[in-house]
């Protein structure tokens, strides 16, 4: 079995290509809608790492970080921002939430890849 990677984003059609990208490279996909379901959805899953993009409804990204780094087991889990905002203030504000990293959409599915094995191996 591979390892595990949570897509949070509000897009069908992003998470769908960012699942593509990495199942292909041999991770498996636990796909989520918006913060609170992704939430939801870690208190039954194991998961090694999570990329989520920043502007959603119920939960925005950022939001998403504070509450995985309140909890015991998702203290250290590497958090991947993947957005189509690049402003500097954006990536201060989710680096002081505890982001690991920050991609800026449209990304090359390789190099999403590429981070994600950085951080799992």
């Amino acid at each position: 079995m591979g390892k595990t990677v949570m897509v949070v984003d509000d897009s069908a059609s992003m998470r769908q290509l960012v699942s593509f990208a990495l199942n292909s490279a041999g991770y498996d996909v636990v796909a989520a809608v918006h913060g609170r379901d992704a939430l939801d959805k870690m208190n039954n899953s194991r998961v090694e790492m999570v990329v989520t993009d920043l502007n959603m409804p119920e939960m925005d990204g950022i939001e998403l970080i504070k509450q995985l780094r309140t909890r015991p087991a998702n203290k250290f889990t590497p958090i991947v921002m993947l957005t189509t905002e690049s402003q500097e203030t954006k990536k201060q504000e989710g680096k002081q939430a505890g982001a690991s990293g920050w991609l800026v959409k449209p990304f090359k599915p390789d190099e999403l890849v590429d981070v994600v094995r950085k951080f799992v191996k």
